[in-house]
């Protein structure tokens, strides 16, 4: 029923479905051969009454069993790099959720993506140093661990 009147990444949504909240579907899927999954977050923007440009994240789906904390922020996942190799005993193949803004006010655009963050993972300056060892001359305050990161295009909505 919602899919024929939904909006693909990147479209946009000119009025309220039903006079409600705007809905979202998502599924993310790991690289075959890259990292598991952390979480998926849809973030939400907006400007506010006093023309400041506004930013809310919504964790939406995640691996584990964490739950987030009194201030709605979600525990790490976890971190299973050492040196330049990690595991993927942390996360999950597939996260997917369904959501529903819940704090929409039809009067206001708004513009949401979706992001989605693997679990961490060696940096390339990790590879590189496990490569050429001490050879390699190192900043010290180099990041040796990331989170990589993938975003949709947005999904705009605009007052009827």
């Amino acid at each position: 029923r919602d899919s024929a009147r939904g909006v693909p990444m990147g479209g946009d949504l000119m009025a309220a479905p039903d006079g409600g909240a705007p809905r979202f579907m998502v599924r993310a899927l790991r690289d075959p051969n890259g990292a598991n999954l952390d979480r998926i977050q849809i973030v939400k923007g907006w400007v506010g009454q006093d023309g400041a440009l506004e930013e809310q994240v919504h964790d939406v789906a995640w691996a584990g069993d964490r739950m987030p904390d009194e201030n709605g922020k979600l525990p790490p996942v976890g971190n299973t790099v050492k040196g330049a190799e990690f595991t993927n005993d942390i996360g999950r193949a597939i996260l997917s959720a369904y959501w529903e803004d819940p704090d929409f006010d039809p009067t206001a655009r708004a513009v949401y993506y979706v992001r989605v963050l693997e679990i961490p993972t060696p940096t390339w300056l990790a590879y590189d140093k496990a490569y050429y060892g001490d050879a390699m001359q190192v900043p010290d305050d180099a990041l040796w661990v990331h989170q990589e990161r993938a975003y949709t295009s947005p999904v705009w909505y605009t007052p009827g």
